[in-house]
């Protein structure tokens, strides 16, 4: 495929195999700058894989990949400075307050007024009046937030989110959706992988559809609609979700619930 010019993340034909088993089989795709790109799979996917690779965690067996312009097989320390990565999985120190784990990846990234720029994200995922508890107390939707506040430190222009709202309740949730849309209105890329379709379909500017290894559709929630025929209209009329099309092109029995590989 073409890269798309001035792409924030571009992927051709990347492979990967764990011994006989082949996760990814020629993936390809772009996205562009600023904007919220959505992989959707069934459990077993290899979105998680992908991931991984594009975050220099991972090498692929064959293909090339560009984060933020840099290659990630080739300018990896490039790559790490440009990304942030948050995981399945809340990696927080739970011995730490969430203040302290904040002002902590601050004063790594090495930046002025750690102590303020704690205070900010403590406020917008709204976890200022649990600030000085240690991350321990806090319930699995709380270190989520305070997970992904710590990724957003230093502002990087390319963010990753691998089921970024897997545990949270609603307003956790919503709270979490409402940053990400702000992330992208200031210019930052974001490529999330998530099981909840509904939130690819909040989110994302466009969806891919990973099947059995491959990219089997890529585009906006409009365009994947638009593969399924249009619905009879008899007393309401019903416009296919994007569930309907993820189970039409992925079949039926897939779910997108539970792990990923």
């Amino acid at each position: 495929m073409t890269a798309l010019a001035g792409a924030a993340i571009s992927v051709s034909g990347v492979e990967k195999s764990f011994g006989d088993v082949h996760v990814l089989r020629g993936v390809d795709f772009d996205v562009a700058r600023g904007s919220i790109f959505a992989l959707l799979g069934s459990n077993g996917a290899g979105k998680t894989t992908l991931v991984r690779i594009l975050s220099t965690l991972l090498k692929a067996d064959a293909g090339t990949a560009t984060v933020h312009g840099f290659d990630v097989a080739t300018q990896a320390a490039d790559v790490r400075e440009s990304i942030s990565l948050t995981g399945q999985f809340a990696a927080v120190d739970e011995v730490l307050t969430g203040r302290e784990n904040l002002v902590l990846v601050a004063k790594l990234r090495h930046l002025k007024h750690p102590g303020s720029i704690a205070e900010d994200l403590l406020d917008r995922f709204a976890l200022t009046e649990a600030g000085g508890r240690r991350a321990a107390t806090y319930s699995g939707g709380m270190r989520r937030r305070l997970d992904i506040a710590m990724s957003l430190i230093g502002d990087p222009p390319v963010i990753f989110l691998d089921e970024p709202t897997t545990g949270l309740d609603p307003q956790a949730r919503l709270e979490v959706w409402q940053t990400v849309k702000r992330l992208a209105e200031g210019g930052t890329t974001v490529l999330l992988t998530t099981q909840y379709l509904d939130e690819a379909e909040q989110l994302a500017d466009r969806i891919a559809i990973l099947h059995e290894g491959r990219i089997i559709q890529n585009g906006t929630l409009a365009e994947l609609k638009r593969l399924l025929p249009a619905a009879e209209v008899e007393y309401v009329e019903k416009q296919p979700s994007l569930e309907d099309v993820f189970l039409a092109l992925v079949g039926a029995g897939a779910s997108t619930e539970g792990g990923d590989r």
